[in-house]
């Protein structure tokens, strides 16, 4: 029997855990997966934890674990057969704890960023709602201030990468990232 190889990144946000991952997942021929992806797929097509997902986010709160791993879980159970690297899953101990359920984790690197770079990189973000594509200003613009270079729709900065919000964001991520963090030391 084949060993698979079940890898995630663990950051706060801002932290380049999306860029890491994709080129990880290139150089090594893991599937990369982007839980990002997986709430706009969801979304997108009105699946059931896609709708509980979308009723959150439209109100600007964090997305429940339960309807994380229902939209995770099924996705990985697909991929059995394949080796994957995790990005933005699992977030909270909960999550890892069931992610943990269904696999043996191989590796998990957590990313550790000055909270400068990270204000920095994320007060200059830019994103594709639609697509999740992501700008930055400083090292990564679009080709037209603004505009998505794929479709030409316009680009929006999250409220809470603004630095006012940022603060208590990465507060809150300390806090549930902690027990993620040590359980996979």
């Amino acid at each position: 029997m084949a060993k698979f190889f079940r890898a995630a990144v663990l950051g706060p946000p801002g932290s380049g855990k999306g860029t890491i991952c994709k080129r990880i997942a290139h150089s090594f021929g893991l599937q990369y997966l982007s839980s990002g992806h997986f709430l706009r797929e969801g979304i997108a097509a009105d699946t059931e934890a896609g709708v509980l997902a979308k009723s959150y986010i439209e109100r600007g709160m964090l997305v429940p674990d339960q309807v994380m791993t229902r939209l995770m879980l099924p996705k990985l159970e697909q991929l059995r057969n394949h080796s994957w690297l995790l990005d933005g899953f699992p977030r909270t101990l909960a999550q890892a704890q069931a992610l943990n359920n269904l696999y043996q984790m191989d590796l998990v690197i957590n990313l550790n960023i000055p909270y400068e770079t990270l204000k920095e990189r994320l007060s200059d973000r830019w994103i594709h709602p639609a697509s999740g594509r992501v700008y930055n200003m400083g090292f990564n613009p679009p080709q037209v201030q603004g505009k998505d270079d794929v479709t030409g729709e316009p680009l929006i900065q999250h409220d809470d990468d603004k630095p006012e919000a940022l603060m208590a964001r990465l507060r809150h991520y300390k806090e549930v990232a902690k027990p993620v963090i040590d359980l996979y030391k």
